[in-house]
């Protein structure tokens, strides 16, 4: 949809329409003449709900591009409720047409079509009349983000995915391996990584993901035996060895914390900006970033931070005795 269209979608085909009052009439006759439901085949035909609602969403009017804008300045600057419903039942057909696009990943078109509904809401409260677009141009956003984060959030019991990455894959992976296919290349991860701009690794955890089916940890390992998942789990309970590390590793960084007083100018700069990065396992400055600032070598930064080094080193083994060895996780020095 753009900004220049000057109609909704449309809904459902002139079948899905209810009859003209001289049918309704002719039909309600024919039903007066046929027996009892009982006298017939004994079963009811259930109401088709998804039909019904087509079918009311049907009868209201497509709004034009200025009726459009009047109601939503109506409804932006003076509040007007009846404004606002007006615009936003004029556009359920478009929900629907999103809702669709769904639906091979989640089979109950009614409930995309009510939680795209909800975005629908959300778009009216947070639109603004006078940027010069048509409001389904601006709602669509809402209406797919909402379907979406459902589709995301039932597909299965635990999700799939939470990360922007993570639902690019869920909803083209399969399109994207299928293409691959079509054009005679073997649908490996990293090729399909290149193809929808995501890391390999994501690629793989999908595929994995997608393809192992869900587990109660309660059920029984075995039939007829009495052990189930949950005794083959890790114990949450930390062991003597860990919380030992996680001790050493405060010790450490309160150590760390006090040398840092003790330091000042560019010793303190070269800690600040290539040590304690690498404490937290990040990246440091670059060691020419680093000299650019003071206007010196790499090389007399890395001298300076050699030094920093040994003095933190020697500081933290008087601070903790049974200290032996310091390890920063050094990098290639850069």
């Amino acid at each position: 949809m753009t900004e220049d269209d000057d109609h909704l979608p449309a809904g459902p085909s002139e079948e899905d329409e209810e009859p003209e009052p001289e049918q309704a009439s002719a039909a309600t006759s024919a039903t007066v003449a046929k027996p009892p439901l009982e006298d017939r085949a004994g079963v009811l035909v259930p109401t088709d709900s998804l039909q019904r609602y087509l079918a009311e969403i049907r009868r209201i009017p497509v709004l034009s591009r200025e009726e459009e804008h009047e109601l939503a300045v109506r409804w932006h600057e003076k509040g007007d409720r009846q404004a606002a419903w007006k615009l936003v039942t004029s556009n359920l057909r478009l929900v629907v047409m999103i809702a669709r696009e769904y639906q091979r990943a989640f089979h109950n078109l009614l409930d995309l079509v009510q939680e795209g509904n909800i975005g629908l809401l959300e778009a009216i409260k947070n639109f603004d009349p006078y940027r010069g677009i048509r409001f389904p141009s601006y709602a669509v956003w809402w209406i797919r983000a909402y379907v979406i984060r459902y589709v995301m959030n039932n597909w299965r019991l635990v999700k799939i995915g939470t990360t922007q990455a993570q639902r690019r894959l869920f909803f083209n992976l399969q399109k994207e391996r299928e293409r691959l296919e079509r054009e005679g290349f073997r649908p490996e991860p990293k090729l399909i990584a290149q193809r929808l701009d995501v890391k390999e690794r994501e690629v793989v955890e999908m595929e994995q993901r997608l393809g192992a089916r869900e587990v109660s940890v309660d059920a029984p390992f075995e039939e007829g035996e009495g052990g189930t998942l949950l005794d083959f789990l890790p114990s949450p309970a930390q062991t003597a060895d860990a919380v030992a590390d996680v001790e050493l590793r405060d010790l450490v960084r309160r150590g760390a914390e006090e040398f840092k007083t003790t330091l000042k100018g560019k010793d303190l700069t070269v800690y600040e900006r290539r040590l304690e990065p690498l404490m937290r396992d990040e990246e440091p400055d670059t060691l020419q970033e680093v000299g650019d600032e003071f206007g010196i070598t790499r090389e007399r930064v890395r001298q300076i931070e050699a030094r920093v080094k040994r003095r933190l080193a020697e500081y933290l083994q008087q601070q903790i005795p049974d200290l032996r060895e310091i390890e920063f996780g050094e990098k290639e020095a850069r």
